[in-house]
């Protein structure tokens, strides 16, 4: 599909993306050449990274150094088998829809060390990030301060992310924070799914 000001809609897998850099490729799925995805498109959707193999939907224009992706539409993770971690189990993954998409702050995220943490807006506790589920959610890599989106599980150590999404998907309506139900409605929340998968 092609609009009026001749920018092009494609899909295609990111080939690689490098935050540090502050940009990446995209394999464009109708042959020629690789798609260019700067950091600051990505950063307009919501994002700071993108995991290797994702699938993305973007708006493209030719450009005097080849094509160059102007607006990211959509985002898929990387297509993977089975739960992220270990600590997540099927019933889990199934039922991450259930769970409420709660706002947060990247705490710290160590890519070479594989985890992080995250801190949900109203809740004192640390939300644990493991760099697999980071990956299963679409993402490369968190900078600290990031806003970010997650749905919470009570893990064997603690609160874990179970998902992660861009800032805005963690502010859309049917998201409460947690000031707004309680923290005790939240963890109380949790162990009843916990509870309901379990059984």
């Amino acid at each position: 599909m092609t609009d009026d000001k001749g920018l092009k809609l494609v899909s295609g897998l990111v080939k690689w993306f490098d935050p540090a850099k502050g940009y990446g490729f995209i394999l464009n799925e109708e042959g020629g050449p690789d798609i260019l995805l700067h950091a600051n498109v990505l950063r307009n959707f919501g994002r700071s990274s993108v995991a290797d193999q994702s699938r993305v939907t973007v708006w493209i224009q030719p450009t005097q150094r080849g094509l160059q992706a102007t607006e990211v539409v959509s985002i898929e993770p990387p297509l993977s088998e089975g739960a992220p971690i270990a600590d997540l189990d099927n019933g889990v993954i199934e039922h991450l829809d259930a769970l409420p998409l709660r706002p947060a702050r990247v705490k710290w995220f160590d890519k070479a060390k594989g985890f992080g943490f995250a801190n949900i807006f109203g809740h004192p506790d640390d939300v644990f990030l493991h760099v697999e589920v980071l990956r299963h959610s679409g993402f490369a890599d968190l900078t600290i301060g990031e806003a970010i989106g997650i749905r919470v599980v009570e893990g064997p150590r603690g609160l874990m992310a179970a998902q992660i999404t861009s800032w805005d998907r963690g502010t859309e309506q049917g998201a409460p924070s947690l000031v707004e139900t309680g923290v005790g409605a939240q963890v109380q929340d949790i162990k009843d799914f916990i509870t309901h998968v379990a059984e």
